[in-house]
């Protein structure tokens, strides 16, 4: 559970400081949910 708070943390930081557009949140969202996934497999 710890592992996936911290990748979790990791996104939210980036996904806040890399996109400046709604299509980059969208996209930046969409990577975040993936790396969620590979992690909790």
């Amino acid at each position: 559970m710890t592992k996936i708070a911290v990748i979790f943390s990791v996104l939210l930081t980036l996904l806040l400081a890399g996109c400046n557009t709604v299509k980059g949140v969208g996209q930046d969202v969409q990577k975040a949910g993936s790396a969620i996934e590979r992690a909790a497999k």
